[in-house]
């Protein structure tokens, strides 16, 4: 089963997957060392043109990041309650407590989860995970094996829905659906599990026979380099990309030390 990922005309969906997913990390590792709003509202407002450029059209945008933005708020709604107190405190019963500073941190937190969690998702949207695997062994210089292997099994977790279904089926069938449903549930599990185990065991087979686990060697017994069939290449698309991640957490931290707001979680407390 293919999960290509479909033909969309952004400027950034066409960038190889590797430039996207260290693009993310340039964001999203410097708003994991500080815990206040200015950097996060900052880096989440010049997102924006990133999440323009991205190729997703608005209804797609909204539904796929729609878990981001239901996660931030519920996130927020429990530092408020139940975050550490500080400043005067507005509400207080067993243990919840509202107060400044668990306001402030609530606040902070609702937009440090946007501003880490909704480029990941919208960059990785266009990612066709062939190529992600083919950039992943050609240009970062992972363990092909690995690679391959994982790549292998990602393709194969579109089956899991439709085993799951043959299994009820079968199941009832032959008269054994109608027990209770954790029971039901928890055998059809541990039926796929053992499924899942023999398709890989056969998967893994049929790709060390046709060569992706060896290790070819010429005549003279040097190793042969591997090729690939989709060589994978980095340009001035991608270096741009990366540039622009860097500006946006260089701009939100600048802009966070400025103002007085920078609060570096592995500092003194």
């Amino acid at each position: 089963m293919s999960a290509t990922v479909g033909i969309r005309s952004g400027p950034i969906a066409s960038i190889n997957p590797v430039a996207k997913l260290a693009a993310a990390l340039l964001i999203a590792v410097p708003l994991v060392l500080t815990i206040d709003a200015v950097s996060a509202a900052t880096a989440l407002t010049l997102e924006l043109v990133l999440f323009a450029l991205s190729g997703l059209r608005w209804r797609e945008f909204w539904v796929r990041t729609l878990p981001v933005w239901i996660a931030a708020p519920l996130t927020a709604v429990t530092i408020a309650l139940y975050g550490a107190p500080s400043g005067a405190v507005y509400f207080e019963w067993l243990f919840v407590r509202v107060s400044d500073g668990s306001l402030e941190l609530a606040l902070a937190t609702f937009f440090r989860v946007l501003a880490i969690a909704l480029p990941g998702v919208v960059l990785f949207v266009t990612v066709d995970p062939t190529d992600l695997a083919d950039g992943l062994a050609q240009l970062v210089r992972l363990p092909a094996r690995f690679v391959l292997g994982a790549l292998a099994g990602m393709r194969l977790l579109g089956l899991l829905g439709d085993d799951w279904r043959a299994l009820a089926l079968a199941r009832r069938a032959r008269g054994v659906a109608d027990v209770g449903r954790v029971r039901r549930t928890l055998g059809m599990a541990f039926a796929l599990f053992v499924l899942s185990i023999r398709r890989g065991s056969k998967l893994a087979t049929a790709m060390e026979a046709r060569g992706f686990g060896g290790h070819i060697v010429d005549a003279d017994g040097r190793p042969v380099p591997r090729t690939w069939a989709r060589p994978s290449r980095w340009g001035a698309p991608e270096w741009v990309l990366l540039a622009a991640g860097a500006a946006i957490s260089a701009t939100a931290i600048s802009i966070a030390v400025a103002t007085g707001s920078w609060n570096f979680i592995l500092g003194p407390t």
